[in-house]
């Protein structure tokens, strides 16, 4: 995958092939759930859960990208977050390397710091208003105590100049900048530490198209140079299409379908991925008359109080009973597509 350096034309081609040699998995998630309480009632108090990130399991090899998608609030960037230890797990394991992070503590987690960064989706709130350029770029590196001196000044132009931005802007402050220009300072920053895994939390989400495409270039040549690992979090399903080795969707706190990314966008198992596919615009007039959209009813149900079985039967125009009665499991329907479907089964 391609796309045009300088400008938004996007130059669509087959999804990137993993090199030979870098088929090792590097991070490995294994029943991970990530619960909030929420308290109700005056005297005597009630402790429910929202399940934002409940039973996932999944992996990344070196050098891949694994895409997420889903709706909003279906728990992406919690599990980006959760991932990263930003959040505590409620259960299950992170292996990174074969490593159980989950459960480490602060100063067990320092190395990891260094090794698995984070891109954040908003472009300003990710960058603290009080220091330069200089210092957020640099704050990584005297945190994990990398470089001083000139050696750190240079390596923050460095990084400047690897994102597309000069010298003369690590005196300035964030309000300076544009949307882009700020996410740029943002992948300098996660860049600084020389990491291995970074987790794109729809990095591309809040900036204009052009912009867009100028980032996603940087994210993917970043990948050839340094054998960078993404997890890509994102709405727009076309981009994540072409960025993407494999693509997981996610429902309501759960992944019901994981596939190559060809494979998910030519033959969609699952009748909620299918209808997030039929919803990607149509450039063509006369094709997308001809198109099938299939309109999902009803809403989201609450991670408060789910019901039972399928989370997403009461959406579904092919729930049986057995879809109100048991939950199904993420299962290998054969050549690595996993889909999470009572009528896969069938």
């Amino acid at each position: 995958m391609k796309l045009s350096k300088g400008g938004s034309e996007v130059k669509l081609e087959d999804s990137k092939k993993i090199e030979d040699g870098k088929n090792d998995i590097l991070l490995e998630v294994k029943g991970l759930k990530k619960y909030f309480t929420k308290s109700s009632g005056l005297i005597k108090k009630r402790v429910d859960y929202i399940k934002a990130v409940d039973d996932v399991s999944f992996h990344i090899r070196r050098g891949e990208t694994l895409g997420l998608v889903g709706e909003s609030g279906c728990g992406k960037s919690t599990l980006g977050r959760t991932v990263m230890r930003l959040y505590q797990p409620t259960e299950g394991q992170i292996l990174y390397r074969g490593t159980d992070i989950a459960g480490f503590d602060k100063k067990q987690l320092m190395p990891y710091r260094k090794k698995i960064q984070m891109i954040f989706q908003d472009p300003y709130a990710s960058l603290n208003a009080r220091m330069t350029v200089a210092d957020i770029i640099g704050e990584p590196l005297d945190i994990h105590k990398i470089s001083t001196g000139k050696e750190r000044q240079e390596r923050i132009y460095a990084l400047l100049d690897a994102v597309g931005l000069g010298k003369d802007h690590a005196s300035r402050y964030p309000h300076e900048f544009s949307g882009g220009q700020r996410q740029r300072i943002g992948i300098a920053r996660a860049l600084a530490v020389d990491p291995e895994f970074i987790v794109c939390d729809e990095p591309i989400s809040a900036l204009d198209v052009s912009i867009q495409a100028q980032v996603i270039n940087m994210l993917d040549d970043f990948q050839q140079e340094r054998q960078l690992t993404y997890l890509f979090i994102a709405h727009d399903l076309s981009m994540v299409k072409h960025i993407s080795n494999r693509v997981g969707v996610m429902y309501l706190g759960n992944l019901v379908e994981v596939t190559e990314s060809n494979e998910l966008y030519r033959s969609p198992l699952h009748p909620y991925t299918q209808a997030l596919l039929s919803a990607i615009p149509v450039p063509d007039p006369a094709a997308a008359e001809q198109a099938r959209r299939i309109a999902l009813e009803g809403d989201v149900p609450s991670p408060l109080n789910p019901h039972s079985g399928c989370k997403f039967r009461t959406r579904c125009r092919f729930a049986t009973e057995r879809c109100r009665e048991e939950l199904p499991e993420l299962k290998d329907t054969g050549g690595g597509h996993y889909v999470a479907c009572h009528l896969v089964d069938q």
